[in-house]
């Protein structure tokens, strides 16, 4: 597992199993050098490169880090400011602009990109993204993005103009029609829609269609215990159907056997 530490600048790679983890990117303190990161948000694994490929929020770039005991790293796309990145099966990489409100892909070789979500402004119309955090993109290319300021997921299919909205969309709130300042998110192959309710602690599941959704994990006040969540901003599944959540005000990464909970 590799987890994007914030605060200390730095990636770490956690193995099964471990109780301490390694630095595998930056920890040189924080900065603009090659061989720095500054406030990183993401990680992802290009296997076909052998490579990470960071989002370094506050240096205003995606960066690639050899995993073959990299020093250093090679940026890849300047000037963004990138909060989440994915890739799709082709080696495309989607990244969300949280200051031109857009997504963008970036098929490979590519230092432009081209629009696949956003990109008309802020706003809440079904053309606009405000302050995108976290993307996800599904076997069809269909773009999912979470809004921070709109509170809401949209779906942008491939060459859209607009989206649609497939979770929250119904105002800042705690209701089960509701998201607040919603982060992380992650669609299954029906469809469903798990996203990270940050300012409400919990996660939510959203049925394809479904004008409502339901709580999953959390939703038991701020706190520390095992069934409790603190700003979480992050999540994903493994093939067992293990959620993992990035439990950001808690400092730890949780780990949820989907298949007893629900």
């Amino acid at each position: 597992m590799y987890v994007a530490d914030t605060w200390n600048h730095r990636i770490v790679e956690w193995k099964w199993g471990a109780t301490s983890g390694q630095v595998v990117a930056g920890g040189n303190g924080q900065g603009s050098g090659a061989h720095q990161l500054y406030n990183p948000r993401d990680v992802i694994v290009d296997k076909e490169r052998d490579s990470l490929i960071i989002c370094d929020r506050s240096n205003r770039r995606v960066v690639r880090w050899s995993r073959r005991n990299g020093t250093s790293g090679e940026t890849i796309i300047s000037n963004i400011d990138c909060v989440d990145l994915t890739m799709d099966e082709n080696g495309s990489l989607y990244v969300t602009d949280n200051g031109k409100d857009e997504v963008r892909r970036y098929r490979r070789g590519e230092s432009q990109g081209t629009v696949v979500a956003g990109g008309n402004g802020s706003g809440n119309r079904l053309d606009q993204l405000s302050r995108p955090h976290y993307v996800f993109v599904d076997r069809d290319h269909s773009v999912y993005v979470s809004e921070w300021r709109n509170h809401r997921v949209m779906k942008w299919v491939e060459g859209a103009k607009q989206g649609i909205v497939v979770a929250g969309g119904q105002g800042q709130g705690n209701g089960l029609t509701q998201l607040s300042c919603p982060q992380g998110v992650v669609v299954d192959q029906l469809g469903t829609v798990y996203v990270a309710d940050q300012v409400n602690d919990r996660i939510m599941r959203w049925p394809k269609g479904s004008t409502q959704g339901s709580v999953i994990v959390g939703g038991n006040g701020r706190g520390g215990q095992s069934n409790q969540l603190n700003e979480p901003i992050g999540l994903s599944f493994d093939r067992h159907g293990n959620l993992y959540v990035v439990d950001c005000g808690n400092h730890r990464v949780q780990k949820f056997n989907m298949n007893s909970n629900g």
